[in-house]
């Protein structure tokens, strides 16, 4: 006998408020640790004097508490030559930009200071600005294209199945204090990609079940009859994600830990929200809609 998914899908709504709830708490109490995208900093670029690697410098860095800087090397064109190592922080002070400069000369030798300066964000606000208004008509286009291919009330559970993923990924990152940065957008564009889609494919179930529906089989069978055929799909497809995902965060470097980490909660985020969330909503919404016409033709009968 299969579990009734349906049945208890107040439940699911109860446990989706309570995980929301200390995200929501703390991104309106401490908000975000934004990260140099977001805030400016300082670009140091280094010409050592022997060939050095990212992982060299990330390791050096690391001592300060800077390990999530953004490290590029630049070939110089020069024979023989080592590269150049660009270096984007968080704003230095006078003394902790010492402290890091002789942490280098200890551990990686003689270096030339080629350049030291303070940068302006490459995520402004405006940007941040166009990028939500993005999001938002790229809901609009989901609802209507959705709302054409299946009915309103599926686009609409959709896309609160997305605003749930999304809430719980800045939440976490929130109360971890984790850094916002350019690939902690991505990652959410990522999600709710992954997300929909999945959610789409159980909605293309129940429409096909409902073409044989007969009011006596009732609703919250249907759906969860369908919730159950499309079940080893969600299954194997959240596994092959979440561990491709979870290599890439384990073995992946420092660099992409935030981006892997978003990825991974959003993943199992988007799983459960296709499968205890959307199309709850949908069934409920649904249910409600046919009581009041029942209640309405019963009014009218009288």
């Amino acid at each position: 006998m299969k579990f009734d998914v349906v049945g208890k899908r107040y439940w699911w709504f109860l446990l989706s408020a309570l995980i929301l709830l200390p995200g929501l708490l703390s991104m309106a109490m401490q908000g975000f640790n934004l990260g140099i995208d977001f805030t400016g900093g300082t670009l140091l670029d280094l010409k050592f004097a022997r060939p050095v690697t990212v992982a060299e410098v990330r390791d050096v860095l690391k001592d300060y508490q800077l390990e999530g800087s953004t490290i590029q090397l630049a070939l110089t064109g020069q024979e023989h030559s080592s590269p150049n190592v660009f270096i984007r922080s968080h704003v230095l002070s006078e003394e902790e930009r010492r402290d890091v400069m002789k942490g280098f000369e200890t551990k990686l030798g003689a270096f030339e200071v080629l350049r030291m300066e303070k940068v302006g964000a490459v995520i402004g606000s405006e940007l941040t600005l166009q990028a939500g208004l993005a999001l938002l008509i790229s809901w609009a286009l989901m609802i209507a294209y959705i709302t054409y291919r299946f009915e309103f009330k599926f686009a609409v559970s959709g896309i609160a199945a997305l605003v749930h993923d999304i809430l719980i990924v800045m939440g976490v990152f929130s109360i971890l204090h984790k850094e916002v940065d350019a690939t902690f957008v991505a990652a959410i564009l990522t999600i709710v990609g992954y997300s929909i889609n999945d959610t789409i494919v159980i909605f293309d179930r129940i429409r096909e079940n409902l073409k044989t529906y007969k009011k006596s089989d009732g609703l919250e069978e249907l759906v969860n009859r369908s919730i159950w055929q499309t079940m080893t799909r969600s299954i194997y497809t959240v596994l092959t994600v979440v561990f491709a995902t979870g290599a890439l965060y384990w073995f992946g470097g420092e660099s992409t830990k935030n981006f892997s980490l978003a990825l991974l909660i959003g993943f199992a985020s988007g799983a459960y929200s296709s499968i205890f969330n959307a199309s709850q909503i949908w069934v409920t919404w649904r249910l409600y809609d046919e009581k009041r016409r029942i209640e309405i033709k019963t009014k009218g009968a009288k």
